[in-house]
């Protein structure tokens, strides 16, 4: 799967590191209906890091389309709203 991190590129991510972004997103998710902004930086911030951590940085004169697309780390939680609205609960069919 492709995934696009807002502002700062693409990662391929597969296998293992697919199955616990899906499970770690989760937490994003939950931290937005709950309203919790401490625990919405804390989930985003984990992802962002899973995913740089463990994804495969795509060149940026790669001309791939993302699979999925998170949003910048400096978002808020007023803007997670709006940006999480239609995100999907599981990554992976």
């Amino acid at each position: 799967m492709i995934v696009r991190i807002a502002t700062e590129g693409q990662y391929e991510l597969k296998g293992p590191a697919l199955a616990a972004l899906d499970e770690m997103d989760d937490h994003i998710l939950d931290a937005v209906e709950k309203n919790d902004s401490q625990a919405f930086e804390k989930a985003l911030s984990e992802v962002l890091c899973h995913i740089r951590a463990n994804g495969t940085r795509l060149p940026d004169s790669s001309l791939l389309e993302s699979d999925l697309i998170m949003p910048p780390p400096d978002t808020t939680l007023e803007e997670a709203r709006h940006l999480f609205a239609d995100y999907p609960r599981e990554l992976r069919s």
